[in-house]
C-alpha cells in the first residue's frame, strides 16, 4: 500500500438461515434503515473478540427468541461483494440451522416482527443479498427466487 492509499473499512456480520423440517424459513421484518420494513434473515454485527458462529447464534436469539447452540450452526459461505449493503462494505458469514417446526418465535432487537415463511411462498423481495444466501442454503428447494 502506498502512502496515498486509504484502507477500506469493513464491517463483519453473521446471518442465519433457520429452517424447519417441513420447509419453512424464519425471516424478520427490519425495523429501521436500510431496508426498513423489508424481510431479511436474522443476523447482525460480530462483536469484538467474538467468533462469527457465536455471533450468528446470539443474533438469532436476540432478533427472534430462537435459541440454537453455536456448534449446531452449519456454515453456508461468505458474502463479500462490494455494494451488498448501502451503508458501506459489509462481509457476512452465513450459517444454517434446522429447528423443530413447533419452534416459537418472538420478535426482538432489530426486528419489527418475525415470521415462518414457506420456502415455496416467500416475500417478493428480501433485503440485501439474502435471496442469494437463502438459495445457497436450500439448493434443492422448490422455492421461488426472491428478487432484490
Amino acid at each position: 500500500m502506498t502512502d496515498t492509499e486509504t484502507p477500506e473499512t469493513i464491517s463483519y456480520t453473521a446471518d442465519v438461515v433457520a429452517l424447519t423440517p417441513d420447509g419453512k424459513v424464519l425471516l424478520i421484518e427490519r425495523d429501521w434503515p436500510p431496508y426498513e420494513g423489508a424481510w431479511a434473515l436474522p443476523g447482525g454485527h460480530v462483536d469484538i473478540g467474538e467468533m462469527s458462529r457465536v455471533a450468528a447464534a446470539r443474533e438469532l436469539e436476540e432478533e427472534t427468541g430462537v435459541r440454537v447452540a453455536a456448534d449446531d450452526l452449519r456454515q453456508i459461505g461468505v458474502w463479500d461483494a462490494p455494494g451488498r449493503d448501502p451503508r458501506g462494505r459489509f462481509v457476512t458469514v452465513a450459517y444454517a440451522a434446522v429447528v423443530p417446526a413447533t419452534t416459537r418465535i418472538t420478535a426482538g432487537d432489530d426486528a419489527r416482527t418475525a415470521r415462518w415463511w414457506p420456502l415455496a411462498d416467500l416475500p417478493d423481495q428480501l433485503a440485501f443479498d439474502h435471496a442469494d444466501i437463502l438459495s445457497a442454503a436450500t439448493p434443492h428447494a422448490t422455492h421461488k427466487e426472491p428478487t432484490r
